[in-house]
């Protein structure tokens, strides 16, 4: 099992080696303050945001009281901390500086060169968006790319492990000018995070990101790449207006026949064989997916899609197989019972076979 994040960062040694770096460049910085308030007890069992909040604070307790002459500490600190800690910087930004708004907005730009900001921005657009778009926007001519890619990673309305900004799942507007901005970005680090930006937008404003789509698609290698990975979750759901869009065949004139597991019966842990043959009656584009009704714990249901392949298949029969993991993971447990498999073919249901999971 993997090493899980709060035990590969956030340890004594990193704190201590912390220590030393601000003490390096602040000499004022009291290393044994820092560390005893850090280490506390608890520490070890808190999950790896919560060391991250904790850090920030003790850090706030030993740096100097005024904000400005902190973040110049800060701002020296930021090259020297090569590790996950260095998200403290932008997160003492975030839970100290509202009051200091060009401050900090600068300040979030330079630590974002060396970690990430994307967090802490979130804040100050809630507060201020007007003000805080405008300042994103003069971000995506920044010579540096991490710089602009924070300029659209920070406005995503649904960016993973921070908060939602519900304005902007409400009205995505705003984003706009500075995905236009990056859809031909140089960078592949900053392009990926504007198809993510709109795959966000497209689950609660399908019908925007598809208008983006159909102005995008064509111009260049770049926004082709852009617009398809943007409308993943479009064409997972199997929303019709995507598939025609991308130019998939019509799933009436694909079929499916002999889905069979095999065994019918699998331990936890067990991999699952199941086989299938797909019957093109004209030659098209083919995203041919499959669907897992996982049993959970309570008894209830729920679905995984997994994509197997995306190609242009010729008319006649297919033979396809598969194998899929049952071993438990971090990110998913599995749980004795009925569960089913279906395939799944341009977005719709074409077949579907249960099976028995047992301990």
């Amino acid at each position: 099992m993997a090493e899980k994040l709060k035990d590969r960062f956030y340890t004594p040694e990193s704190i201590t080696d912390t220590a030393k770096i601000f003490n390096s460049l602040y000499s004022d910085f009291d290393m044994q303050k820092f560390t005893a308030l850090v280490l506390t007890r608890d520490f070890a069992k808190m999950e790896f945001k919560e060391k991250m909040f904790h850090t920030t604070k003790c850090l706030h307790a030993c740096l100097p009281s005024n904000y400005s002459n902190a973040i110049q500490i800060l701002k020296k600190t930021a090259p020297k901390i090569k590790t996950a800690e260095a998200i403290c910087l932008p997160d003492y930004v975030e839970q100290y500086g509202m009051d200091y708004w060009d401050i900090s907005l600068d300040a979030m730009a330079w630590f974002t060169k060396f970690s990430t900001s994307e967090f802490a921005i979130r804040p100050y657009i809630l507060k201020k968006p007007t003000d805080a778009m405008a300042y994103m926007l003069e971000l995506t001519q920044d010579e540096d790319p991490k710089v602009r890619r924070f300029a659209s990673e920070g406005c995503r309305p649904r960016l993973p492990w921070a908060m939602a900004i519900s304005i902007f799942k409400k009205d995505p507007s705003p984003i706009l000018p500075i995905l236009e901005a990056l859809k031909e970005d140089s960078s592949e680090f900053v392009r990926k995070s504007v198809a993510n930006n709109l795959n966000d937008i497209s689950k609660d404003h399908p019908e925007v990101v598809l208008g983006i789509a159909k102005e995008w698609l064509g111009n260049s290698e770049h926004t082709d790449w852009i617009v398809k990975h943007g409308c993943r979750t479009l064409l997972k759901a199997g929303n019709t207006n995507a598939m025609s869009l991308f130019g998939f065949l019509n799933p009436l004139d694909m079929s499916v026949s002999g889905l069979l597991t095999k065994p019918e019966i699998i331990s936890i842990g067990d991999d699952l064989q199941f086989d299938f043959v797909i019957r093109v009656h004209k030659e098209g584009d083919v995203r041919l997916e499959y669907k897992i009704h996982y049993v959970k714990a309570t008894g209830k249901v729920s679905n995984k899609v997994f994509k197997i392949s995306e190609k242009t298949m010729k008319p006649g029969e297919h033979k396809v197989s598969r194998k899929h993991s049952f071993a438990n993971l971090s990110t998913r447990k599995h749980y004795p019972g009925h569960h089913k498999i279906e395939v799944i073919i341009n977005g719709a249901p074409k077949a579907q076979v249960g099976f028995q999971l047992k301990p």
